[in-house]
């Protein structure tokens, strides 16, 4: 009977040592996660690795005095250091202002002044010194023109009673019955998508120079021009992009309002898709692609049929994407660990802790393959075999000797699962020359987006949603070409009304950010 007694008596402090184990775990859990919210509401975004592993993790500036003071401390020498000349900014300025246009302005004595003080002598000229330079802002203006048609006649036919008339054909505008230029359409786009003013700003500085635009008439022309013209071009780079050797995709939430049989509180999605960072063609491709869903079935129409790699960040609706391979992004991997650093920690407790280690384990890779930067998809590949190998299944095998003793809820837990149940798509960029190590190209994309997104919180419709997806992809196409966005809309919206792309879509081609002309007229 005592036997039985003393062993329902250590089942219960078992189980009470389990639940007390289970607590604790539960209690740490929830302290990463506040400490996780604070740095989210009130530190710092960056992930550069001397912020996240250096003594600045987190200062308390109150008590920093008290908490850094050692009475151990020696006095530091004072050494005062040689004295450096201010490099000279000039040529560089010269070289900033060189592009615009020059005017020289003389300051000079007026006739009457020109007699000499001493003697009442005529004076001479004898030269003159560049005082300084400024830079005048000269406020927009708006011109009017008026276009008309000069119409010939043959007189001779006319005395036969035969009216002979020619005339010439009329370019055509960019938005039909419509007071829109291709400046003013440009303007606008370019102010709402590549410096994020919203249509009701845009509508008081309309105001302010004298002409009076609804934010709806401005609203009707960004829709209007990019369904007329910049959907078909973005149609035609997206052929273009699926034949690169590799695509990277990202995609981020945007409110929609106005979706038929949806919520207007229901989220929908911007999906990015970009070319390559090692595109030897020197071709860079960005296309936002609108939809009100975040299902990989999206992600798979877009890609439909391409034969290339995929590189993304670990979310499983890529898998039913089309490609060769499935690469995964190492930049996303690390922020796991990233996360994982328990803040106040000091620079050696950070070194010494798994994420810490992680993290340099993963800059070691970063720091090879960028020495790589430079060479052939094929000679890539191959020094990534010799250098970098070898270094990615020793990483690999570290985490499953670590992995044991993480708790699987926790961020460190998370972080080292996310990497070894990855790790294959972790691996594909070894054997591919043509994929980068991270996504960044992509999310750098994609960053522009969220920034404008603030501006404005919502698209209004799905047609609007739509025509900005296609204006963004035009903008950020031009930017990662060094294109002029301004000077790219309207050469493009000069020209293509007078095209016929519809019948002969190679046209196309002549308008790409990368083509010759193109590049000559908006740089």
């Amino acid at each position: 009977m005592t036997d039985i007694r003393e062993q329902e008596m250590q089942n219960r402090i078992d189980a009470l040592v389990l639940e007390k184990e289970n607590l604790s775990n539960e209690v740490s859990y929830l302290k990463e996660q506040i400490a996780h919210l604070k740095k989210l509401a009130f530190g710092s975004r960056t992930e550069k690795t001397k912020r996240v592993m250096g003594e600045d993790i987190e200062i308390n500036l109150f008590d920093e005095a008290e908490v850094e003071a050692k009475a151990s401390a020696p006095e530091p020498v004072i050494e005062v250091p040689a004295h450096k000349r201010r490099k000279k900014t000039k040529g560089r300025l010269e070289e900033i202002l060189k592009d615009f246009p020059h005017e020289e302005r003389l300051i000079t004595l007026p006739e009457d002044e020109r007699i000499c003080k001493r003697c009442g002598t005529k004076l001479v000229s004898m030269g003159r010194e560049k005082i300084r330079t400024e830079v005048q802002f000269i406020p927009a203006t708006v011109k009017i023109i008026d276009f008309y048609r000069e119409s010939f006649q043959c007189l001779e036919c006319r005395k036969q009673e035969h009216f002979s008339i020619e005339k010439p054909a009329m370019p055509q505008p960019v938005l039909a019955k419509s007071i829109a230029s291709p400046s003013s359409v440009a303007h606008v786009i370019t102010q709402k998508y590549q410096f994020a003013m919203p249509l009701y700003r845009q509508e008081k500085e309309w105001k302010a120079i004298g002409i009076a635009l609804p934010r709806a008439t401005l609203a009707n022309w960004v829709i209007r021009s990019a369904q007329d013209w910049l959907m078909p071009l973005v149609d035609h780079m997206h052929k273009m992009l699926l034949l690169q050797p590799i695509i990277h995709a990202d995609e981020t939430p945007v409110q929609v309002l106005g979706e038929k049989g949806r919520k207007n509180k229901t989220k929908s999605y911007m999906w990015v898709f970009t070319n390559g960072e090692y595109e030897q063609d020197g071709h860079q491709i960005r296309i936002y692609k609108y939809q009100p869903g975040r299902s990989g079935s999206f992600a798979g129409e877009f890609l439909k049929d391409y034969k290339g790699a995929l590189l993304t960040d670990g979310y499983a609706g890529y898998e039913q994407a089309s490609c060769r391979a499935h690469a995964l992004c190492w930049a996303h991997a690390r922020r796991y660990f990233v996360e994982a650093l328990p803040p106040g920690l000091k620079q050696e407790e950070a070194d010494a802790s798994i994420s810490g280690q992680a993290i340099k384990r993963i800059n070691e890779l970063f720091a090879l393959d960028k020495t790589l930067a430079d060479k052939t998809p094929e000679e890539r590949q191959q020094e990534r075999l010799r250098l970098e190998k070898d270094k990615l299944e020793a990483f690999f095998a570290w985490l499953e000797k670590a992995q044991p003793g993480t708790l699987p809820k926790s961020a460190l837990g998370k972080a080292v699962n996310y990497s070894l149940n990855h790790k294959e798509g972790l691996s594909v960029y070894l054997n591919d020359g043509n994929a980068a190590l991270s996504n960044n190209i992509c999310e750098r994309a994609i960053r522009s987006f969220t920034i404008g997104r603030k501006n404005w919180l919502f698209s209004a419709s799905p047609k609007g949603a739509a025509a900005s997806a296609a204006v963004y992809s035009v903008v950020e196409t031009c930017k990662a070409n060094d294109i002029d966005p301004f000077k790219y809309l309207v050469y493009l919206f000069e020209r293509m009304p007078n095209m016929n792309f519809k019948i002969h879509p190679d046209e196309l081609d002549e308008l790409l950010p990368w083509n010759e002309e193109v590049q000559k007229n908006c740089k």
